[in-house]
């Protein structure tokens, strides 16, 4: 039976897309120090990328925008992202299993496994794909607004982020739906 792992990442922050990855991995796959992409150093995460790409049956990355965030709200982007994630996988899965407490309206046979990242190898590898990807791309932001210091807080909502909010504005990236954007929006309104 082939068994896809789903996870997401950028949930919480203010800006970009929320990004899912699903993973398909054989049952001997010899990977060793899976776990959840958050309890992992920036380094095993960058070491462990390639090898699960390598060894995995299928790999895909699933996203929604951040105007796609905005439009249907992030549980349901989020769901959205999921669902294009296993959708492009190149071998379609038997069963999935999503980290967290629901699953999306799909026609997949799936559970939703709350920690799962933390304890199913396939779900580990999926966080750490897509929490991989979701940095590049804030790296990729970084280059284009230094000044929001998104290499090192990843858009979330830290206190440096908020500063930068109000004193430069929203970026056309921003989350408009999130309060603390629409805040930084109406004071400089």
């Amino acid at each position: 039976m082939l068994v896809a792992g789903v996870d997401e990442v950028g949930r919480g922050p203010l800006i970009g897309d929320v990004v899912t990855a699903a993973v398909i991995l054989p049952e001997d796959h010899g990977l060793t120090g899976l776990t959840d992409s958050k309890k992992l150093s920036e380094k095993k995460r960058a070491l462990l990328e390639p090898q699960i790409k390598e060894v995995a049956i299928s790999w895909s990355i699933g996203i929604a925008t951040h105007s796609e965030i905005d439009e249907i709200n992030i549980l349901q982007a989020t769901m959205l992202a999921m669902t294009r994630a296993v959708q492009q996988l190149d071998v379609q899965p038997d069963f999935v299993k999503v980290d967290g407490n629901r699953c999306p309206k799909w026609p997949y046979a799936s559970e939703a496994i709350v920690k799962g990242d933390g304890s199913v190898a396939e779900i580990s590898a999926a966080s750490i794909l897509a929490k991989e990807f979701r940095d590049r791309q804030m790296g990729e932001l970084h280059l284009i607004y230094p000044d929001f210091g998104l290499d090192k807080h990843k858009g979330y909502p830290t206190k440096l982020h908020r500063e930068m909010l109000q004193k430069y504005g929203a970026l056309p990236q921003h989350r408009r739906s999130f309060k603390p954007v629409q805040n930084a929006l109406n004071m400089a309104n």
